[in-house]
């Protein structure tokens, strides 16, 4: 049985920007970024690799976030 690799999800939100930023790998990887669609920002390491995503205006004007710690499982194909 091949041992699973663990990696850290980093989820940040930006109050001041109202973004959410997702990434699977290290930031300092990023290489490239390139708009996706409805307010999304991809991340890419210099191999073209996805390590990350930024969602823009994440809150509706007016709403507020609450910083509390989510449990998040995520699975790696």
């Amino acid at each position: 049985m091949a041992k699973e690799k663990s990696a850290k999800l980093r989820v940040i939100y930006d109050k001041e920007g109202n973004t959410l930023n997702v990434w699977f790998g290290d930031p300092k990887n990023e290489h490239v970024s390139e708009e996706a669609c409805n307010e999304v920002v991809i991340a890419k390491d210099r191999k073209g690799r996805v390590i990350g995503f930024e969602k823009l205006n994440f809150l509706p004007k007016g709403a507020s976030f609450s910083r509390k710690s989510i449990p998040v499982k995520a699975e790696v194909a």
